[in-house]
């Protein structure tokens, strides 16, 4: 008791110098709360509130995030391996990494950086909180954009191709997307203008209210990535994003999917169809992308659309890959994106598509048709609309425990079986186009994210909902 008197004393005198000084003379303030923080009864937290100067998160305290947390230019902060980070839902609480400054979440495989809700065990739900935005100085397509529903406003975007906004390795983002103003609701992983100095390999969002990733242009390369249970897009890549990204994995729940559509790549130039200087020329290989569908006659949400939504004059290459368990195939919705895949300025290359209904796909008032898209989607890939999914997936030689099928959100099987030894999976890729020559990546003979090695092993989590931190 006299403990907790003196903290709460000392809050009170916080307080009181905040409302003597103005903002920008107020430090930092780190708050140790005790019983009932983030929702959770008997769990002790520090806060993080507001702008954080340069400091360091260890493992042995448990962090909230409270209300909106910037880390502005010029400061830096690190995240030691195995530290868990809270996202506060009453706060809508988010970590935002403003234009110059840094996080330097650098996990290990047996020692993941995780921040998740900070709802008790079987509480958990997409949109508990808001969070993690990354902003860069690297190349966008459009004026000084802003991620909605930040207060106060933030503008990501420059010229440095290689800005460095830091390491993001190992580490894992849970229930996210939560709506910060009526509307806008925040990705897993946002990032904006982010340069390729950034690193960020082995990251896993799960369980989030809008998309998993969401390019808004930039340069950063990553290898990886996981997206699981997400509500909107698993892949969302659009602003003139010139990045390349290998091996990446989504995996889709049947129940959960967004008004909008759900698909598992969507990707834009613009938010308009208007011609740019800079198009979204981003080069995607070896993605497994599971769908809801185990079998074909499995009920799934209505709102479930794509494997691939192709929109608003985007050139994405994606090569080497794998889309299984979606209720339609490919979709080009403006004559400007068949143009720049006709073209060659976007490349679709040695990938298989499972679609057995709506395979190919228009919008409105183009000129190209949907056998049009069919004809150069087939020159270079692999179509399957064979409706015996298990003789499929045989064929393919993906296991049907990967996929959730009908089990419950959680019922995810508990050692999935992501690696590819045999099928037609194992041959089929090819690195010798020039959008796949760069060293960046690691060629393969197997299309998909997986062959003899699963790069999941200790460091992603199936059933975070249950999860006990």
């Amino acid at each position: 008791m006299k403990n907790n008197l003196i903290k709460l004393s000392s809050l009170v005198f916080s307080l009181l110098i905040i409302t003597a000084c103005s903002y920008d003379d107020v430090p930092p303030i780190t708050i140790i709360v005790e019983n009932g923080g983030g929702n959770q009864p008997g769990v002790e937290y520090v806060e993080l509130i507001g702008n954080l100067s340069t400091q360091t998160l260890t493992k042995n305290n448990k962090y909230l995030l409270k209300g909106q947390v910037f880390v502005r230019e010029n400061q830096v902060l690190t995240i030691e391996p195995g530290t868990l980070i809270f996202g506060d839902k009453g706060t809508k609480g988010t970590l935002i990494i403003d234009r110059g400054g840094k996080i330097i979440a650098d996990g290990t495989a047996n020692e993941p950086i995780v921040f998740t809700s900070a709802l008790p065990v079987g509480s958990r739900d997409r949109g508990d909180w808001g969070g993690l935005v990354i902003l860069g100085k690297a190349p966008v397509n459009q004026a000084d954009p802003v991620i909605e529903g930040v207060t106060p406003t933030v503008v990501f975007g420059g010229t440095d191709t290689n800005d460095n906004s830091g390491i993001l390795r190992y580490v894992r983002v849970e229930f996210a997307g939560i709506e910060l103003t009526p509307n806008n609701e925040t990705n897993s992983i946002t990032l904006g203008g982010v340069g390729s100095g950034t690193i960020m390999d082995y990251c896993q969002v799960s369980w989030g209210g809008d998309d998993g990733f969401e390019w808004f242009g930039g340069s950063v390369n990553s290898k990886y990535l996981i997206a699981f249970g997400m509500w909107d897009d698993c892949f969302d890549v659009d602003y003139g994003f010139t990045g390349k990204v290998q091996f990446g994995m989504s995996i889709r729940y049947g129940s959960y999917a967004d008004q909008s559509g759900s698909n598992i790549f969507e990707t834009d130039n613009g938010p308009n169809d208007n011609l740019t200087t800079l198009l979204t020329t981003g080069v995607f290989s070896n993605i497994t992308g599971i769908g809801p569908r185990l079998t074909n006659s499995q009920s799934i949400n209505g709102n479930y659309q794509h494997a691939l939504d192709l929109r608003r004059r985007t050139a994405l290459t994606i090569a080497n890959s794998v889309f299984v368990g979606m209720p339609r195939g490919l979709r080009m919705n403006q004559q400007s994106v068949y143009d720049n895949y006709n073209n060659g300025t976007g490349v679709l290359l040695n990938n298989v598509m499972v679609a057995p209904a709506t395979t190919f796909s228009i919008g409105s008032g183009m000129t190209a048709t949907a056998s049009n898209v069919e004809s150069l989607w087939n020159a270079t890939n692999e179509t399957i609309t064979n409706t015996d999914f298990a003789a499929v997936y045989g064929q393919l030689g993906l296991n049907q425990n990967i996929f959730f099928g009908t089990n419950t959100s959680t019922g995810y099987t508990q050692n999935p079986t992501f690696t590819v030894t045999s099928g037609s999976l194992t041959t089929g890729a090819s690195f010798s186009h020039p959008k796949l020559s760069d060293p960046f990546f690691t060629p393969t003979t197997y299309r998909g994210a997986f062959g003899s090695t699963d790069w999941t092993d200790s460091w992603a989590e199936f059933n975070p909902i249950m999860k006990a931190y």
